[in-house]
């Protein structure tokens, strides 16, 4: 519930979202039930810690948030055009 209440104020996202795989992936591997849900949770908290924080999130505001800008590279076929 910790993991969750983190993600949705979008502090510390990258560690609660593994936070959450790990949990779900011991839910999987330990408790019987449906397998399912838990792996569709797992992906998701996977998902978050590798994404990072939205640009509203607390992470943001107190880390900043960082953008990655791909350049055009220069065409490498010798012409000038």
């Amino acid at each position: 519930m910790a993991g969750g209440a983190l993600l949705i104020a979008g502090l510390w996202t990258p560690v609660a979202g593994s936070v959450i795989a790990l949990f779900e992936v011991l839910n999987v591997t330990v408790l019987s039930g449906d397998p399912w849900t838990s792996t569709v949770r797992g992906t998701l908290g996977v998902a978050l810690a590798l994404l990072g924080p939205g640009a509203w999130s607390i992470d943001a505001w107190l880390f900043g948030w960082k953008r990655i800008d791909i350049r055009n590279r220069p065409h490498l076929n010798g012409s000038d055009s």
